[in-house]
């Protein structure tokens, strides 16, 4: 499916985001506030990637455990 673009360089595909949302957000919101918002995303993801950070080191951890040694003469 190929996506239509307007003469503003948003999409047009009837999305009430795209069409009416965006738009009105770009218009209304300053620079510094898009800016914030933005960071505020990045600031979010990273928070994200920290939880499935510990969640793998976790996992190792139990993988590490798993087994038993056995002393071979």
């Amino acid at each position: 499916m190929e996506e239509k673009t307007d003469s503003a360089g948003t999409h047009a595909s009837g999305c009430f985001f795209c069409t009416t949302a965006l738009p009105l957000i770009e218009h209304c919101w300053g620079e510094a506030t898009r800016g914030h918002f933005r960071n505020s995303r990045v600031e979010f993801l990273k928070g994200l990637r920290s939880l499935l950070d510990d969640r793998i080191a976790h996992l190792s951890k139990e993988a590490e455990h798993k087994g038993t040694h056995v002393t071979v003469e």
